[in-house]
Parts: structure tokens; C-alpha cells; sequence
């Protein structure tokens, strides 16, 4: 029985690594399963870009090397494990465009992400697909084309990390590192029946991520966040391990530690819930599964109520806009934006607008563990029916405001959010997403209740396609 036919494309990341390490499997082996998966499925799906066959052979007959001679323990956590990244991450030797032709370029060096996981041994094979700018919950872009959702073809998997959910839920990588900003990593995470993790913002460094072009600044609080995608939750807490902390380039990125995910008991957990927030039309079969989760959580024990902070929604809504047009006007002096849209004073009264809404999204988790509710407002929708995707080299401020009302929230606030999977659709038979949200720096916290949330049977985990 081969590789591929024994599952080994679904095994997660850890025991594909134990696996390895215990020379149970060769690197190689492995290896050449997912190539051949790719191979197979990548043609239909477009998950996958910049594919380095020989390099991932190459390395995984060095990771195979390494284990003859004895060495297993001094290897690291992801020793001989192929893997994905988005594509915008820098990774020394390979092409990365992030779905547009004015970034296209072979880096000389790996990003910070890329060299962490390379010194756990983890085996760089390609990028994942993107729109361009990394600016649409769709996957299509002029470089590459667009990515279908394994579910069903002729739906999105979602953007901005569209490829990677895609990549994943179809069998063809264990592991990979999006980013978030305004949903980047949880609606795909959603949308294709997996797990995605928006960091607290700043929590991991974005060195070599979406580097600009020549002459373009980086402007501060931009409020993209990089976080795993798996299709378990250990393979999640491995990753934000692995990406976390300081590199001495960010210099953003405070030495906060990442606290031990607790497994914790459901009795005495105080969960907030919402199966929508105001001003977001979120789809019946979504909104009933929020409810049932919650049902079923205080049958578990949790300590149950409906509740959101009383915050400005219009206006954490036009902020949000007000802040990613600061951003692209700093990207673009001919952008179409307001005068006043270019003037520090305007700036600044904006991040102050954002410090206020910080506070507040603090003062309600005081009083609370986590927050419930949709990780996208419903499931995956055709191409081309949400905005008609952007498949070409610009970047666009009008977007999705249903999805956008359920996730930017936590990119405004700085908040953790963990997209996870709650089942399928009684409608479409397709995936449904929860997220759940916490305080600044919880993740630890979130993967936990996650995992007892799936422990007590309330979430599922991950369902491959039938």
C-alpha cells in the first residue's frame, strides 16, 4: 500500500513528524506522497503555486540522511515534514508574488516565518494561492488564476488565505501559515472545514511577509496578523510556537510568552455568544449552528449568555475602512482618497479612535472567557457572486460588509480569533465555521476551550470530504 493510499495525507503534522523521527516512514516517502497528491488534485483546485519538486525531494533525502546517521535527537519538532506557506512569505530561492505582478520577485532570503520553520525541519515545497495584495475574501489572481474550494469546485474557498484552506482540506499539506486581516485566515479556515488562528496582532513578526516594494513605507498598526492553518488543533499550537516572538527585525513584536494551552473543564467557563452582530445578515443554517453549539455547551457545563460589548459597529465598521484606505494610500500617492485622508492629524485622530474601541473590547472580556459566534456569515458562496473577485492587480475598499461586520472586529481590537470547525450545512452540505474570540494575547486560552469544546463533543473537529 502506498503512502497516499494509506491516509498518510491526512495524518497531521506531529505524528507525520513522529512518524519520520521514528523511521516508521522516510522523509522521502512523505514527500513523495504529497507530490503525487498535488499532482493529481492541484490542476482541478489551484492551491498550490511555485511548486519545488526537486527541492522538496532534495531535502528529503537530506532530512533522510540525517536519521541514518544517528542523529534523531538533535532533530527538530517538524523534521522532514512538507509543507506550505502563503504566498507572501518570503522563502529564499523561491518566487513569491502575492498575487500580483508589481510584488513578483525570488527573495534572497527567508522571512522570519520561513526560517523558523525551517530550523524545526520543516521542508518549504511552495506557496499557496492569494489574491492580489492579499485583498479579497476570494482566490484569484492574474499570476497564478483562480483556487476552487475541494468541497465543491465551483465555490471560493475563501481569501485571502483561500490556497492554503484549499491546499489543506484537499490532502495536499499538513500545515500552513496564512495571515489575517479582516478574515484572511478564519472565513477561508470556515469556508473549507479546517482550523485557522488570527494572532493577537504583533504576536509574531512580519519580517519578510508582504514586503514592499522599493520606496514604499511600511505604515505602523497596519493590523495583519500571521497565524497557522492546520486541520488539528495541536498542529496549531506547534506552529504559533514555533512563528511566535521576537526576531530582532519587528521591532513591534514585544517578548510576550505564550502561555501552556490549559485543558480546561467546560464547568465554570463564561461564554459569551452571538450568532450574529448588529448590521451583519448571517445565513439561517449558520446562525441555527451557532445556536446549537451554544445549546450544547451549556448542556457541558459552560456558563451560557448571549452578550456583546456595547461598541459602535458603524463605526468600528468605518474605521476599519478609514484605516485600510490610510494603508493603501500610503502604498499609492494617485489613490482616489480625500485630502484630509493624507495628514497626520487625520491619522492619529483614527488610531485614537481605534485605542478607544481596544479599551473597550477589554472591558467586556474582563467578565468573560471567550467569545461565540460565526467565523464566516455563511458557507462558501460561488465565484465571482460575492464581489466578482478581484483578478487583477488592484487593491479595492468596497468588499463583503456581512463578513467583514463578523470578523475586522478582532483585527480593530487586536484580539486572538480561532476559526474551528462546527459541522456541516443542513442546507448545501457544506462546511460551517465558529470562531472564537478572546483578550489580547490568549491564545494558549482559546486553543484550549477549543479543545475541550471537542473533547465533550460539542465541536466535531475536523470531517474530511466524504
Amino acid at each position: 500500500m502506498t503512502a497516499s493510499e494509506d491516509g498518510m495525507h491526512l495524518w497531521s503534522a506531529r505524528d507525520t513528524a513522529k512518524a519520520i523521527a521514528g523511521r516508521e516512514v522516510s522523509a522521502s516517502s512523505v514527500a513523495d506522497a504529497y507530490l503525487a497528491r498535488i499532482q493529481r488534485y492541484n490542476g482541478e483546485v489551484g492551491a498550490v503555486v511555485s511548486l519545488d519538486e526537486e527541492g522538496a525531494r532534495s531535502a528529503a533525502a537530506a532530512a533522510d540522511e540525517t536519521l541514518a546517521q544517528g542523529q534523531g535527537h538533535r532533530v527538530g519538532p517538524l523534521h522532514g515534514v512538507p509543507m506550505t506557506l502563503k504566498d507572501a512569505h518570503d522563502i529564499a530561492g523561491m518566487r513569491t508574488t502575492v498575487g500580483t505582478t508589481v510584488l513578483d520577485r525570488v527573495p534572497h532570503e527567508d522571512g522570519a516565518v520561513a526560517a523558523r520553520l525551517r530550523a524545526a525541519g520543516a521542508i518549504l515545497i511552495g506557496h499557496s494561492n492569494v489574491p492580489p495584495w492579499l485583498a479579497d475574501y476570494e482566490t484569484t489572481n492574474p499570476i497564478f488564476g483562480r483556487t476552487a474550494n475541494p468541497w465543491d469546485p465551483a465555490r471560493t474557498p475563501g481569501g485571502s488565505s483561500g490556497g492554503a484552506a484549499a491546499a489543506l482540506a484537499a490532502g495536499m499539506t499538513p500545515l500552513d501559515i496564512g495571515s489575517d486581516l479582516a478574515g484572511s485566515a478564519r472565513l477561508p479556515a470556515s469556508f473549507c472545514g479546517v482550523y485557522g488562528l488570527k494572532t493577537t496582532e504583533h504576536r509574531v513578526p512580519l519580517t519578510g511577509f508582504l514586503r514592499e516594494p522599493e520606496g514604499i513605507p511600511r505604515t505602523v498598526r497596519i493590523a495583519s496578523c500571521i497565524g497557522p492553518l492546520a486541520r488539528d488543533l495541536d498542529d496549531l499550537r506547534l506552529a504559533l510556537d514555533l512563528i511566535s516572538g521576537p526576531d530582532g527585525r519587528d521591532s513591534d513584536v514585544p517578548p510576550v510568552p505564550l502561555d501552556t494551552p490549559e485543558e480546561r473543564p467546560l464547568a465554570g467557563l463564561r461564554l459569551a455568544v452571538a450568532p450574529t452582530v448588529p448590521g451583519a445578515d448571517v445565513a439561517p443554517d449558520v446562525r441555527a449552528r451557532i445556536v446549537r453549539l451554544a445549546e450544547d455547551a451549556a448542556e457541558a457545563g459552560a456558563r451560557v449568555e448571549q452578550a456583546l460589548p456595547d461598541v459602535d459597529w458603524e463605526g468600528q465598521q468605518t474605521l476599519f475602512a478609514d484605516l485600510f484606505a490610510a494603508l493603501i494610500g500610503a502604498a499609492d500617492p494617485d489613490a482616489p482618497l480625500p485630502d484630509e485622508q493624507r495628514t497626520l492629524l487625520w491619522y492619529f485622530r483614527a488610531l485614537q479612535r481605534r485605542d478607544a474601541f481596544i479599551r473597550e473590547w477589554e472591558e467586556f472580556f474582563a467578565g468573560i472567557d471567550a467569545l461565540l459566534l460565526p467565523a464566516a456569515a455563511s458557507t462558501a458562496f460561488p465565484h465571482g457572486e460575492g464581489r466578482g473577485g478581484n483578478g487583477n492587480d488592484t487593491v479595492t475598499l468596497t468588499g463583503y460588509p456581512d463578513q467583514e461586520r463578523l470578523l475586522a472586529f478582532s483585527n480593530l481590537a487586536g484580539l486572538p480569533g480561532l476559526a474551528v470547525p462546527a459541522g456541516l450545512s443542513e442546507v448545501d452540505g457544506l462546511p460551517i465555521g465558529a470562531q472564537l474570540v478572546g483578550p489580547r494575547w490568549s491564545e494558549a486560552r482559546l486553543l484550549g476551550i477549543a479543545g475541550s469544546l471537542e473533547r465533550a463533543g460539542v465541536l466535531p473537529g475536523f470531517q474530511a470530504r466524504p
